[in-house]
């Protein structure tokens, strides 16, 4: 079964090196975590996915990397700059302060019903650039990575020759001063998304909007992730002013559904509000004046004529992701004789470490060499990180890489060396166990490149 309570899997990320708390020898920072040994193969291997699906698989999508740093004026004609906040209250007994929305007029730490006034609470983080600390010199940390997207377009399109439909995509940090972060990774201050806006012709939009619903929520099923576990939400209220639809893909975590994606029809309103001579372009989104662009984000549709695109955005946050996967790859089982062992069913294209060796025995040169032989056999081979386990005896070695979820572990023993003459069967030959179903098969080393790639790594 999947983990039952957050703390089974905050256990295991620290215990085993997914997650640390940042900064914690000082207390640490709320809200803010670190990505370990193997949290950052599979923070990793997750956007590699993403980054797989989105831009290698498709020929419509570009691929980008923009700065965190944001000009302040991009960030003032999105909206942000105004409107980019939260309902704060304060509880007047013990002094702690929440998000408006997220409780029910009493505090949910002492239960007291003396609360302050709903007051705004901006989220974008300020920073200086250059010498000067004024209003000049203003810049924020990006709240999103959707922005840099928007403000590169002309860029893409002049580079590259894009016709419509077609995407830009990007993964990156982006930064919000939640005033409550909670549930681990799930909701904190500094995060990472992956973020795709598809352009499309204005009316071809609902097509579109549809297809990325779909497409998205048969990306997490192939990621690992159970039908039965997520669910669409088409939110009808409480969407953002500009967006003509919402939906959330929502995952049953340890506390409930929550939003791991959402996919909005952002209409033209991004472009449109980056644009010069906004009055010329026929934008139906409303937005801000703009006299401070330089640009007309626009490009042909199928007649040749200058449009304003449609966006339609599927947004999706890295830590949440991993948040999911953990959660459904995470399993208790009783062994046949009574003991219980942890193990991460995570897919084999996500596992941190893709193949451990051991070795039966750390004592027995002949028997180092050899590992160190095929470690160096599997990892010129590229399957990802291969590990030389040399913790504990076999059967410790065996539940580690469970638990951190290691597809398979392949164990050299003294058959692997023995001379030919003595067991001819086994000579230059090692045994590979499964961590799903725990069986063992003996492959001689000559098949076994092919035979990992056959039955655990398929592409």
């Amino acid at each position: 079964m999947v983990a039952t309570s957050m703390d089974q899997l905050v256990s295991l990320c620290k215990r085993r090196g997914f997650i640390f708390q940042s900064n914690a020898i000082y207390g640490g920072l709320q809200g803010i975590y670190d990505f370990g040994p193997l949290g950052v193969e599979l923070k990793r291997n997750l956007i590699q996915s993403w980054w797989t699906s989105m831009i290698h698989h498709r020929d419509d999508i570009y691929g980008l990397d923009a700065a965190i740093l944001t000009h302040r004026q991009t960030l003032y004609q999105s909206g942000h700059e105004d409107t980019f906040s939260d309902p704060m209250v304060d509880c007047r007994s013990c002094k702690m302060r929440f998000r408006a929305d997220h409780i029910d007029g009493k505090c949910p730490s002492c239960d007291s019903t003396d609360l302050t006034d709903e007051r705004p609470f901006h989220l974008m983080f300020k920073t200086q650039m250059g010498p000067v600390a004024d209003d000049a010199s203003l810049a924020y940390l990006r709240p999103e990575t959707a922005q840099g997207i928007f403000t590169n377009f002309k860029h893409v399109v002049d580079s590259c020759s894009p016709k419509l439909p077609f995407g830009i995509a990007q993964v990156g940090k982006a930064f919000r001063n939640e005033i409550t972060p909670r549930n681990f990774i799930f909701r904190v201050r500094e995060f990472e998304q992956m973020e795709l806006e598809f352009f499309v012709a204005p009316g071809d939009d609902d097509h579109w909007y549809d297809y990325w619903v779909n497409a998205r929520k048969d990306w997490w099923i192939s990621q690992g992730l159970s039908k039965n576990k997520l669910k669409l939400d088409h939110a009808t209220t409480g969407i953002a002013h500009y967006s003509k639809a919402t939906t959330d893909i929502l995952y049953e975590y340890p506390h409930g559904f929550e939003e791991l994606e959402g996919i909005s029809n952002r209409t033209d309103f991004d472009l449109g509000s980056h644009s010069k001579d906004q009055k010329s372009l026929n934008i139906q989104a409303q937005t801000l004046n703009n006299n401070a662009s330089n640009t007309k984000l626009t490009t042909p549709d199928q007649s040749q004529k200058p449009v304003v695109p449609f966006v339609i955005e599927p947004s999706a946050g890295v830590e949440r992701g991993i948040l999911a996967l953990l959660n459904e790859a995470y399993h208790e089982e009783i062994l046949d004789n009574g003991q219980t062992r942890t193990v991460l069913k995570l897919a084999p294209h996500l596992a941190p470490v893709k193949i451990a060796v051991v070795p039966l025995a750390k004592n027995k040169p002949d028997i180092i060499h050899k590992v160190k032989e095929i470690a160096q056999l599997l990892r010129k081979s590229n399957f990802g990180r291969v590990e030389i386990e040399m913790t504990g005896n076999i059967g410790k070695a065996y539940r580690r890489h469970d638990e951190i979820g290691t597809p398979c572990c392949i164990t050299i023993d003294f058959d692997t060396i023995a001379a030919e003459d003595s067991k001819p069967e086994w000579h230059q030959t090692v045994t590979i166990r499964n961590r799903d179903t725990l069986s063992q098969e003996r492959i001689s080393i000559s098949n076994l490149v092919k035979h990992l790639k056959e039955t655990y790594f398929i592409d």
